[in-house]
C-alpha cells in the first residue's frame, strides 16, 4: 500500500512540469499560428498584387501594339491627305484652265454652227426642214446658261458626225415638192450626197437634183423603174442589188 502510494506521488511530480510547459507554449503556438495566418494572407494578397501586375502588364502590351497600330494609320493617313492636298491644288488649277478654254471654247462653237450652216445650204438639198431645225436648234442652246460648255460641245459634234453619216447611207422619205408649177407629194430617194432623186407617187414622174447648176431636173420614164427599185431597196423592202441611176448631170 506504502508501494502505491508512492507510484502516485511520483507520477504527479512527474506530471506537474508537463503541465507547467504546456502553459508556457502555449502563448508561442498561438502566436505561432497567427503569424501563419496572417503570412497566408499576406501572401494571398501578393498573389493577388501579381495576378493584377500581370494583367496590367498585357494591358500595356496591348496598347503598346494598339498606339504602334496607330502610328501606322496615322501615318498612312498623312500621306492620304498630303496627296489630297496636291489633288485639290492640282484640281483648282485644272478649274482655273476650264474656265479659260470655256472662253476660248465657246467661240469656236459658235464658228462651227456658222460653218455647218453654210455647209447645208450649199449641200445637197435634202431634208432641209429636219437640217434647219437642227442647226436652229444649236443656236438656242448656245444661249442656254443651265448647258455646261461640255454638253454644247458634245451637241455640236453630234450635228456633226449626223452631217458625216448622211454621206454614206441610203434613205426614202416623202415630202412636198413643186413640179410642173404644181405642188405634188412625192418620193425622194438620197444615195449618200451622190444623187437625190424624186418620184410622184403615181410614179408618173421623176426628177434630179443637178449639183453644178443647183436646180431639179426631170428624168424622162426609162428611170422610173430603177428608181421605184431604189426606193424599195431605202426602205428595206428589197434586197440591196445594182441601180442604174443618174448621179451628175452636166450641160
Amino acid at each position: 500500500m506504502k508501494l502505491f502510494n508512492s507510484l502516485l506521488i511520483a507520477g504527479a511530480l512527474f506530471a506537474t512540469p508537463v503541465l507547467a510547459q504546456d502553459d508556457d507554449l502555449k502563448p508561442v503556438v498561438d502566436e505561432a499560428a497567427k503569424i501563419n495566418e496572417s503570412a497566408a494572407e499576406s501572401q494571398e494578397k501578393i498573389n493577388d498584387i501579381n495576378d493584377q501586375i500581370d494583367n496590367k502588364l498585357q494591358q500595356f502590351k496591348t496598347l503598346m501594339k494598339e498606339i504602334d497600330g496607330l502610328e501606322v494609320y496615322n501615318a498612312q493617313l498623312r500621306k492620304q491627305i498630303n496627296n489630297q492636298k496636291q489633288e485639290m491644288a492640282d484640281l483648282n488649277a485644272s478649274i482655273d484652265e476650264v474656265s479659260v478654254v470655256e472662253r476660248q471654247i465657246t467661240p469656236l462653237m459658235i464658228r462651227m454652227i456658222d460653218g455647218l450652216e453654210q455647209f447645208v445650204e450649199l449641200d445637197v438639198p435634202f431634208l432641209p426642214e429636219e437640217r434647219a431645225n437642227r442647226i436652229a436648234d444649236l443656236r438656242s442652246m448656245m444661249d442656254r446658261a443651265d448647258v455646261a460648255a461640255s454638253e454644247k460641245f458634245r451637241r455640236v459634234m453630234e450635228a456633226y458626225q449626223v452631217e458625216m453619216d448622211y454621206g454614206r447611207t441610203m434613205e426614202a422619205y416623202s415630202g412636198l415638192h413643186e413640179v410642173d408649177g404644181q405642188e405634188r407629194e412625192v418620193e425622194f430617194l438620197r444615195l449618200g450626197r451622190t444623187a437625190l432623186i424624186y418620184q410622184t407617187r403615181d410614179a408618173s414622174e421623176q426628177g434630179v437634183w443637178n449639183k453644178q447648176t443647183r436646180q431639179w431636173e426631170e428624168l424622162d420614164s426609162s428611170y422610173r423603174t430603177e428608181i421605184t427599185k431604189g426606193l424599195r431597196m431605202a426602205k428595206k423592202q428589197k434586197a440591196p442589188d445594182m441601180l442604174m441611176l443618174p448621179v451628175a448631170i452636166t450641160d
